[in-house]
């Protein structure tokens, strides 16, 4: 009898599903095992495991068998193959640095002088270009069959406006003269630039542009710039409206004394809001206050320049907020609220009012058609009342349905409140007494000040931790 059909009396081998793991399962102990490490690796190979072997598992087995009896041993291991890298878009012009405002320093100062350039490129510019993706590596089973590595996924361009792709070259160039922005969805877009020399006033009257438009003055109270791409301010805006399918991005401050709006589907830079609406599709980041105003981000607001202060007003986010400080030792009332989309968490608080008046008009209407059946049943309902009977039942089962769909949407709204994981206040300094912290549908009232907080939704409240 040979070594191989010996020893298969004693122990078989089995291969995991992928050929990438064999084992050795010693079936019984009657006899003494005798055998070297080459008569396993032979018998081994009659399995086809040729790949992988542990031999220092195998000396093992040869000098102790029965401490692998009736059990499976892992005596191969193959190679894994590793997965290609994915292509990639690889972005000639840096647009995130694109910008028109001073330049800050590292102390959070400004040089007036030294001003970022606007990324503009000219027609037939190389914007973009692909990078190809790259092979896996591949790997080996433990019967040595090569097992080949994925490959990595081809990038593809998001296409804007006034661009042109080479499909052969794998590049993109700029169809116009212009600016370079990205707008929702990261697309690459050139738009033409208008630029305003001076304050936007009764001399330029409201900018209604399809491209990016630059200020170098101020935008003063009751006038209105609107923007298919960026808009760029050099100075200040006042009690004006802004709107941007890009961003918008301020030197100065935006001092509206509640008037007015700015709004932009990405983000919204400045120093500082005052007294101002201020509505961002992602972020609004602010380098020195925001001061009794109305401040809405779908992702995160960030007040961490040298001041970095919040007081007042309301602020909202879908994700997160983060400043130096929050409020102020007048405990001014200052309400942050996290966890949802601000339009959703607005929607929430109309559909309640709209609840109320629904109910209310609900419960007159019902009042009437008691009134009219109880006419009704001593036979005194009129042709006139027998016509407004009808109508109310109309008005009644018409405002029962819309109360139904009112409630059903408020609890659709309230369950994404409570998706609020990755919600949070995060505050560097100082938050004061008079805060108020909404995270998802849950509230904490911040009575006393406290340094370098972070706020959480913990075991379903808002909690509190300290850096």
């Amino acid at each position: 009898m040979s070594t191989v059909d010996m020893l298969a009396q004693y122990m078989d081998v089995t291969l995991s599903e992928d050929k990438m793991s064999a084992y050795v399962h010693v079936l019984k102990q009657d006899d003494p095992l005798e055998c070297t490490v080459d008569d396993l690796i032979n018998y081994l190979r009659s399995h086809q495991v040729k790949y992988g072997i542990n031999m220092e598992v195998l000396r093992e087995i040869v000098s102790q068998p029965e401490l692998y009896a009736k059990t499976s041993t892992l005596v191969a291991s193959g190679k894994l193959p590793v997965p290609g890298k994915d292509g990639s878009i690889r972005v000639l012009i840096n647009v995130e640095e694109g910008d028109s405002r001073p330049l800050e320093q590292e102390d959070g100062s400004v040089n007036l002088k030294e001003l970022k350039q606007l990324q503009n490129v000219t027609k037939g510019q190389r914007i973009a270009e692909l990078v190809p993706p790259l092979a896996g590596i591949p790997g080996m089973d433990v019967t040595g069959e090569v097992v080949d590595g994925k490959m990595g996924k081809e990038a593809r361009f998001k296409i804007g406006k006034n661009v042109v792709v080479v499909e052969e070259d794998r590049v993109m160039y700029a169809a116009i003269d212009g600016l370079i922005s990205k707008t929702e969805g990261d697309k690459m877009n050139v738009f033409p630039v208008f630029e305003v020399n001076g304050d936007v006033d009764y001399r330029t009257g409201n900018i209604d542009f399809i491209g990016t438009v630059v200020i170098r003055g101020n935008v003063l109270t009751g006038f209105k710039v609107k923007a298919v791409g960026d808009i760029r301010v050099y100075g200040g805006v006042e009690g004006a409206v802004l709107e941007s399918q890009g961003s918008v991005e301020v030197s100065g401050g935006i001092i509206a004394g509640n008037k007015g709006s700015v709004n932009a589907n990405h983000t919204i830079k400045c120093s500082f809001i005052q007294e101002a609406n201020v509505t961002a599709g992602l972020d609004v980041i602010v380098s020195q206050s925001i001061m009794h105003a109305q401040v809405r981000a779908g992702r995160g607001v960030f007040c961490k320049g040298m001041k970095g202060l919040i007081v007042g007003g309301l602020i909202q986010a879908g994700e997160r907020v983060e400043a130096r400080t929050i409020g102020n030792t007048m405990s001014t009332v200052t309400t942050i609220e996290v966890g949802v989309l601000p339009d959703l968490r607005n929607e929430l608080t109309q559909l309640r009012a709209n609840l109320k008046v629904c109910s209310d008009n609900l419960e007159k209407t019902e009042k009437a058609l008691r009134i009219l059946d109880q006419l009704a049943s001593v036979g005194q309902l009129t042709d006139e009342k027998l016509v407004m009977r009808i109508k109310l039942n109309a008005t009644r089962k018409q405002a029962a349905q819309e109360k139904l769909n009112i409630r059903d949407r408020i609890l659709e709204i309230e369950r994404k409140l409570e998706e609020t994981n990755v919600s949070l206040v995060h505050v560097t300094q100082t938050i004061y007494g008079g805060a108020k912290i909404v995270i998802g549908r849950y509230t904490r009232y911040v009575k006393d000040a406290c340094k370098r907080a972070t706020f959480q939704i913990v075991d379903g409240e808002v909690g509190m931790s300290s850096m």
